[in-house]
């Protein structure tokens, strides 16, 4: 092979393997090296030289600073094998630190992938066809499939040097990964006009961004739907269809809170900074879309806002606060005033008293440390009587439940006779979702809301108004 035989082979790998030009002629210089080495059976590493020359390809091979005089062509099998295994081996070491340079830049990007095939459970891509890449179990959205020759757009998470291989791993239920879907879609999140201040996600579900603009004449939130919802439609179609809520960020936490807990309308709001907590108040009708299907809406917006979110109704609220009340009041030297303190502290309940610690009693209302001791005793009984009574609540609650599923069951099955009569009450109840009339107590606001409200917090949730500070998809 002459010389630019072997310039043009090397630029074509080069060119295919995205690796230096100079670097892959050093690597068949020492190559040479080695066969020659191989050839005469030396263990000098300074005995032999070689030089490739850049432009015309010509190699000039020296034994102890001397031209040989004997062609490598003439050094025989072994060497020949020699020369080939190791030339294999830097080019592949150079490919994979080519790689590793490459992608270890674009860590925290898009990419758009080939799927090829999965590998107990982890999704093995190919990246701009030069390098594999996995996407494992953990960082793909739940119920997503892919099948080889798919393209997929993902969030390059790491790059790992690991001995002989480059591990690139891949994510599309990181939370950047939309972020980053926000930056392609909507020029002003690029432009850093619009931030996103906060995000919570659950991926192939729901997800929370509290966005701010800097600019008072963009909307934030307008511009991140687009119009018509062009933009975030474009967002949700890449994510299969996961719900996404644009919040209009506030550095007051209240304001916040409410924003993140939309559509669900607040009553009140009390925050205690103690306990890094919110007791958030809703009507009635409001509970079960506040809290969200299995919780996810409250959940969410707590890890949004960064505060332990608690939602009540008024009754539920009312009453925790009138027990703390008639509980404390009864210990000598609590007045009205220190309680009214408490309140808008954020403690409102005997369960608070026992958290927020004796410190911050003794702190807050200036008593001594006896007065502080005696209320913490006090809350601490009423709050173990208290728990056993919602515990009690929610038992009779669940038999209640059971019951009218049961009887719903035999209603349904045509299971009614002189024998196996089934209460009429009963069954309507657990068919329309609702407690029989005089039936059951409530079902506590921590319990997962039914079906229909399921129903009514879906149809709700599509209809969003980013006019009230968040949008619904």
């Amino acid at each position: 092979m002459n010389g630019q035989e072997i310039l043009r082979v090397v630029d074509s790998i080069a060119r295919d393997r995205g690796i230096e030009r100079e670097v892959l002629l050093t690597d068949l210089e020492q190559a040479m090296v080695s066969a020659a080495r191989k050839f005469y059976n030396s263990l000098d590493v300074e005995e032999f030289t070689c030089r490739i020359d850049p432009i015309s390809g010509e190699m000039a091979l020296t034994r102890h600073g001397e031209p040989m005089q004997l062609e490598p062509a003439t050094f025989g099998r072994i060497a020949a094998q020699t020369f080939k295994q190791v030339m294999i081996q830097r080019f592949r070491e150079d490919e994979r630190a080519s790689v590793y340079e490459a992608y270890s830049k674009r860590v925290g990007e898009i990419v758009t992938g080939v799927a090829q095939r999965y590998e107990g459970g982890a999704l093995v891509c190919t990246l701009d066809n030069r390098a594999e890449a996995f996407m494992p179990r953990s960082e793909q959205i739940p119920g997503e499939q892919f099948h080889p020759s798919d393209r997929i757009r993902c969030l390059i998470l790491d790059v790992r040097d690991v001995g002989s291989q480059v591990k690139i791993v891949l994510s599309r239920a990181h939370p950047d990964f939309i972020k980053k879907l926000f930056e392609v879609e909507v020029p002003e999140v690029a432009e850093r006009i619009i931030e996103v201040k906060a995000m919570a996600r659950e991926a192939g579900y729901r997800t929370k961004l509290a966005v701010a603009s800097i600019d008072s004449k963009v909307d934030a939130v307008g511009a991140c739907v687009g119009v018509r919802g062009s933009r975030i439609k474009n967002i949700v179609d890449e994510l299969n269809g996961e719900k996404i809520d644009i919040v209009r960020w506030n550095e007051s936490s209240q304001i916040l809170i409410q924003n993140s807990l939309k559509p669900a309308e607040v009553v009140e709001i009390s925050l205690c900074f103690e306990l890094g907590r919110a007791t958030v108040v809703v009507d009635e009708t409001q509970l079960s879309l506040a809290i969200g299907k299995r919780g996810q809406n409250v959940r969410l917006a707590a890890r949004l806002t960064g505060w332990d979110i608690d939602i009540l109704t008024p009754a539920e609220f009312n009453k925790g606060l009138e027990t703390m009340y008639e509980t404390l009041q009864a210990v000598e030297g609590v007045t009205e005033e220190m309680l009214d303190r408490l309140a808008a502290m954020g403690v409102v309940s005997v369960f608070d008293i026992e958290e927020v610690g004796l410190e911050v009693l003794k702190a807050e209302l200036e008593i001594d440390d006896p007065t502080a001791t005696t209320m913490m005793a006090a809350a601490a009984d009423k709050a173990k009587v208290v728990a056993e009574q919602q515990a009690k609540e929610k038992e009779e609650a669940e038999v209640r439940r059971r019951e009218e599923e049961e009887a719903a069951r035999r209603l349904l099955a045509g299971d009614i006779g002189a024998d196996g009569a089934v209460d009429a009450d009963l069954a309507a109840a657990a068919i329309l979702g609702i407690g029989a009339a005089g039936g059951g107590a409530p079902a506590p606001p921590s319990s997962a809301p039914s079906s229909d409200d399921d129903a009514r917090a879906d149809a709700i949730l599509g209809g969003g108004d980013s006019s009230r500070g968040e949008q619904q998809h």
